[in-house]
């Protein structure tokens, strides 16, 4: 005996029509496809970010600190800083760090933002400070542009509903 029930005629599955909540087979593609994407993107966006933020404090970004930072090993981000080399985002000196290209500047900025974005949209949510920290650290590679504005639209409304209310009680 079977311990699976039995489908009644007309909720019998059938190969052109996708259960509730299943998403067209194209729908599934481009979503996954979408997800790789942002995932190739992570650890560059990581990278170039880092590396900014590191420049900005101690003038270069060091093979050691980028390590240190990153939780990884130093052949790690020799490797990661290679391939960053050859896709014009960074430039090495010998006996020195690592430093951005012009493109890979802009990308750090443009990462910085998203995250700063995400972030405060977490903060707005009433998600502890550490937490949307971290939680902004991975959600910022795969939102959007369209979910960002969203993001962008929402902490400004809430800034200006808080900007509001402390006027009215001065």
């Amino acid at each position: 005996m079977s311990a699976r029930k039995a489908l009644p005629a007309d909720d019998s599955p059938d190969s052109t029509t996708p259960r509730p909540g299943l998403p067209e087979a194209s729908v599934h593609v481009e979503n996954f496809r979408q997800v790789r994407e942002a995932r190739r993107a992570e650890l560059v966006e990581d990278y170039v970010e880092l590396i900014s933020d590191l420049i900005a404090d101690s003038g270069e970004a060091r093979q050691v600190d980028i390590a240190e930072r990153l939780g990884v090993a130093q052949p790690t981000v020799q490797r990661m800083l290679q391939r960053l080399v050859r896709d014009g985002l960074v430039l090495q000196k010998p006996y020195r760090g690592a430093f951005l290209t012009d493109a890979g500047e802009r990308l750090a900025r443009a990462s910085r933002a998203r995250h700063q974005t995400v972030e405060a949209f977490l903060l707005a949510l009433g998600v502890p400070d550490d937490i949307a920290r971290r939680d902004a650290e991975g959600i910022e590679h795969h939102v959007s542009p369209e979910t960002l504005a969203l993001f962008e639209a929402f902490v400004a409304e809430r800034r200006a509903a808080a900007d509001s209310a402390r006027d009215g009680a001065a």
